[in-house]
């Protein structure tokens, strides 16, 4: 089984995979797959782009269950894809935490607030969970995936988290 583990950046993939990985379970780092496998460049701004539709025909996991860490995994061949979700006014906090340029922040954070992402992985086809990591730590939320994976938890699907009206929030901070 693979289960992609998405969002937006800052949402806390790595920081739920870790924990999961602590927990024994085989975590695979697209981002780590994608240059071992030649499949990225630099774009105009320095940023790494990512031949996505090449790394899905190429990634071979070795293991019978797996989480697919990054926030592109949803594009990839997965069982299951649970998308991280954060409210975006927290969002802004932890993106400017890490030094990011307001524009890069501006944009994470317009994508969270409008669902880019969750719409993109409802659009893959495979089940779709949501999780809110806006106030749980990596544990906590870790534990929430294997529910939703062991079918303990209802009221995961996609939609039930809402941040639309953050959309004026945003605008309202300026250029």
């Amino acid at each position: 089984m693979l289960v992609a583990v998405t969002g937006t950046p800052g949402t806390g993939k790595s920081s739920v995979c870790d924990a999961l990985a602590r927990r024994g379970y085989h975590v695979v780092d697209l981002d780590d797959a994608a240059k071992e496998l030649g499949l990225t460049e630099a774009d105009e701004d320095g940023s790494t782009l990512v031949d996505v539709e090449a790394l899905a025909k190429r990634l071979a996991v070795p293991t019978k269950v797996a989480f697919l860490k990054g926030h592109y995994a949803h594009r990839m061949a997965a069982d299951v894809i649970v998308v991280l979700r954060c409210h975006p006014r927290a969002l802004w906090r932890r993106l400017e935490a890490r030094g990011w340029p307001d524009a890069k922040v501006r944009e994470n954070v317009e994508a969270e607030a409008i669902d880019v992402i969750l719409q993109e992985a409802v659009a893959q086809g495979p089940p779709v969970f949501e999780v809110d990591t806006t106030d749980a730590d990596a544990e906590s939320a870790a534990k929430t995936v294997m529910d939703i994976l062991g079918g303990r938890t209802a009221g995961r699907e996609p939609g039930r988290i809402d941040w639309s009206e953050e959309v004026v929030w945003i605008g309202a901070r300026g250029p």
